[in-house]
């Protein structure tokens, strides 16, 4: 089961690292709040004379919550990149498109003159 925890997590990673999910980043911080809660609650266990092997859950409950509170940040960042970078691409389209347009444009004032 465990095996499968972990491996959800990074599916849920690798879904916010693409272009549709670079905006699920922030909330996606809220899913650090379980694997918190699952650390708190074996730290409790532990600390009542629980078994060791709960310290593994505690660092695995930790490191996905570091791993999805730190994807927040960071998929902010990416999204401003990437927004910025489409922009720029839309911007240079449209000024291809004016130019283009206004070389067809003189193209048919020369030809027109010459008729």
């Amino acid at each position: 089961m465990r095996v499968i925890l972990v491996k959800n997590a990074n599916i849920a990673l690798d879904a916010i690292r693409t272009r549709r999910g670079l905006k699920w980043g922030v909330p996606a911080m809220l899913l650090a709040l379980p694997y918190l809660l699952a650390a708190s609650i074996c730290t409790s266990l532990i600390a009542d004379g629980g078994p060791g092997w709960l310290n593994l859950i505690v660092l695995w409950g930790v490191w996905n919550a570091i791993k999805f509170i730190i994807m927040g940040p960071v998929s902010l960042v990416l999204l401003v990149r990437v927004r910025v970078r489409e922009a720029v691409a839309r911007r240079r389209g449209r000024t291809k498109q004016a130019t283009a347009d206004e070389s067809a444009d003189a193209l048919d004032l020369l030809v027109g003159a010459s008729q």
